[in-house]
């Protein structure tokens, strides 16, 4: 019952979208999304999904998605964006270069991601990399806003291809009448056929000119 309305998703969904995303994590085995599930509580039926601890950062340490000054950019980080803070001094939203974190943006790109913040990306103690807050999530129409285009343009790797070979062939069997109980069948074939598209041409998407990054990023 608490689910704010959108005008470009169907009202009463967003709770089914947590979950269908967490069902195409784990068919791909990449463990990007905590576990989520459908429960009925004290406010209606919506999703729980389980807890991530973070780890504290190390004094003036970079999390995962920061803001930095131009010349601070590690070298194991990747420019974004190029902006003025409130005082008008510049600064440039970046990400870590690091293989769960691109593996995270690969994810997205399947799931037509409209929302991936810097705040949706937690850094777990256990040493993974997960995405929450999948809500606005496989939509049939293209609508991928995200923070994380540091590998635009480049090659998805072989042994993620693997992956999305095999949930491809899912998606055409359990997987996809499980995700049919959450999302519409239209949306189950969209998402098969952004698995095709990846396979047929395995490069990260380049960000188009009409509002590529959420906002506020974090």
């Amino acid at each position: 019952r608490g689910e704010r309305p959108l005008w470009d998703f169907p009202d009463g969904t967003l709770a089914g979208r947590e979950v269908a995303t967490y069902l195409i994590s784990a068919e791909l085995g990449w463990n990007v999304v905590p576990y989520t599930v459908f429960r009925d509580g004290p406010a209606g039926v919506g999703m729980v999904q389980r807890w991530i601890h973070e780890p504290e950062l190390a004094e003036g340490a970079l999390d995962l998605v920061d803001i930095c000054l131009p010349q601070a950019v590690p070298q194991d980080y990747l420019p974004i964006l190029r902006a003025l803070d409130a005082d008008g001094a510049e600064i440039v939203l970046v990400h870590a270069d690091d293989a769960l974190l691109r593996r995270m943006a690969v994810f997205d790109t399947l799931v037509n991601n409209a929302d991936r913040k810097g705040g949706h990306i937690l850094r777990g103690a256990d040493g993974g990399v997960y995405g929450v807050d999948h809500g606005i999530c496989l939509h049939g129409e293209d609508k991928l806003r995200t923070v994380l285009w540091g590998w635009a343009g480049k090659p998805v790797e072989p042994e993620l291809l693997d992956d999305v070979t095999r949930l491809e062939e899912s998606l055409r069997g359990d997987l996809g009448a499980a995700l049919a109980t959450h999302i519409t069948t239209a949306e189950v074939t969209a998402v098969r056929l952004r698995a095709v598209m990846m396979l047929n041409e395995p490069v990260m998407p380049m960000p188009d000119r009409n509002r590529p990054i959420p906002w506020p990023a974090f």
